[in-house]
């Protein structure tokens, strides 16, 4: 009796043992993970990395086009249509198709790129649109309507040359309203000229 008394003693001081040096061990490898992982953290390796990252972020946020004289083209467009000048609508129009193949895009990425020329091409043809209808003021002021949308999202996406401001009409289109784009938060309203001239009014300022 004796003798199993001192087994089954044996068998459980062994097994405790174990327990508890297993336990340690355990211990001892997390914290030493816990301490790899850390170091890693603060290496130069990997702030060099994440610093990387934010410059990448950063560069491509920045990526601009100078939009100066594109834009003049289009307030002069506003302008004339304010005053009720189809033929000098025309002009301003003839204006934008000549300063789009000015424009550099250089350091622009594949995705600017293809944004840039799907707003090109639908700017172009609205613009062609209006110099094409000298004494159809009403159709040119149609695709104002549907260019402005288009000019709207370009200085959003590519960089204004100053403050813009965007004013909305909304009596116009049978009341659905329209907006156009102005560096003046005086209203002169393109879409119905002197007819009423100052209906509108400021929603956003794009900078």
């Amino acid at each position: 009796m004796k003798t199993v008394l001192f087994s089954l003693l044996a068998i459980g001081t062994f097994a405790l043992t174990s327990c508890k040096e297993n336990k340690e061990h355990k211990n001892t490898t997390d914290t030493t993970m816990q301490h790899d992982m850390s170091t890693m953290s603060d290496s130069p390796a990997m702030d060099n990395m994440e610093m990387n990252k934010e410059v990448t972020v950063s560069e491509a946020k920045k990526t601009s086009a100078d939009l100066t004289e594109l834009y003049s083209h289009y307030t002069h467009l506003t302008f004339a249509l304010s005053g009720d000048d189809d033929k000098e609508a025309v002009s301003a129009a003839k204006g934008i198709l000549a300063s789009f193949p000015k424009i550099d895009k250089i350091g622009f990425s594949a995705e600017q790129k293809k944004e840039f020329a799907d707003l090109e091409s639908s700017i172009s043809e609205h613009a062609e649109h209006i110099a094409d209808n000298a004494g159809n003021i009403d159709h040119q002021r149609e695709h104002l309507d549907l260019m402005s949308v288009d000019f709207y999202d370009l200085l959003k996406d590519f960089g204004t040359p100053k403050p813009v401001y965007k004013v909305f009409c909304p009596m116009y289109n049978d009341n659905k309203g329209a907006f156009w784009l102005s560096d003046s938060r005086e209203v002169k309203n393109p879409y119905y000229g002197k007819e009423m001239l100052s209906c509108g009014e400021v929603q956003e300022e794009i900078k």
